[in-house]
């Protein structure tokens, strides 16, 4: 099976032509996902710092507090367990998870990959169960919506500039030619051209947290409607992850242990 996770209770469809879904059930943070967390997170949210742990957990927890709101704050865990899954599948990171401004939120895409010498562009949407009648096709189609506007549309800010900014302070093995390739993107930008969204690798996420009651997800449920959505988007090749985490709690709880 591809993408086989030996941490998270996930399974991996293969559709072909390099095309996934990825499916992750976190219901609890148990002893093999915590020691994860502790091994990842300084690398995922400052890469390859030195930083200690209860350094990291302060200020991610400095971060959130005061907390910036449901949205935002929940987007912010979401997209920190996606990136914990995908380094553990084979992911390279090419970024960082706090932005480079202490303490603000980043402006360009919420993740840039390598993948056995390609580059993935990762887009997050999330919401609860509790306030919303969220779905995961719903959100991964607004994941691909603001993925295509920041690649061909006209967003408020230079996403190719923010994804070099964040490589160049990446000492982990970024390769000179990706922030090369960045760095032509983010000046074509700033020159008015825009990139067609059919010509990049794209990984539209969704996270959902159950609040209250627990259910994993049902795969053969959804996986007909994303494949659906696929044939309605443009992309190279596509790699959706769609996630169900029991509550934000978790990560809090975590942080503050």
């Amino acid at each position: 099976m591809p993408f086989q996770s030996n941490i998270f209770n996930s399974k991996c469809r293969e559709l072909g032509d390099g095309n996934h879904l990825h499916f992750v059930n976190i219901s609890a943070l148990d002893d093999k996902i915590t020691k994860y967390i502790d091994a990842s997170i300084v690398s995922i949210c400052e890469g390859a710092a030195c930083t200690d742990l209860a350094t990291i957990k302060q200020r991610l927890i400095a971060f959130l507090t005061p907390k910036k709101g449901t949205t935002t704050e929940m987007g912010a865990i979401a997209e920190f367990f996606s990136h914990l899954y995908l380094t553990e599948v084979g992911f390279n990171q090419e970024f960082l998870f706090l932005n480079l401004e202490e303490g603000s939120i980043k402006k360009g895409f919420d993740g840039y990959y390598t993948f056995d010498g390609e580059s993935w562009i990762y887009e997050s949407k999330s919401g609860s169960t509790k306030t919303e009648k969220a779905t995961h096709d719903l959100k991964v189609s607004l994941a691909y919506a603001d993925l295509k506007e920041k690649i061909s549309g006209n967003p408020a800010n230079n996403p190719w500039q923010n994804a070099y900014n964040h490589a160049c302070h990446i000492d982990v093995g970024t390769v000179a030619s990706i922030r090369q390739n960045l760095k032509s993107l983010a000046k074509a930008f700033t020159q008015g051209a825009r990139q067609d969204i059919g010509s990049f690798n794209i990984i539209p996420g969704s996270t959902l947290f159950l609040e209250e009651a627990w259910s994993d997800i049902d795969e053969d449920d959804l996986a007909p409607k994303l494949v659906q959505l696929i044939d309605k988007f443009s992309f190279k090749k596509i790699r959706i992850i769609c996630v169900n985490k029991a509550s934000i709690d978790l990560f809090w709880d975590y942080l503050e242990s």
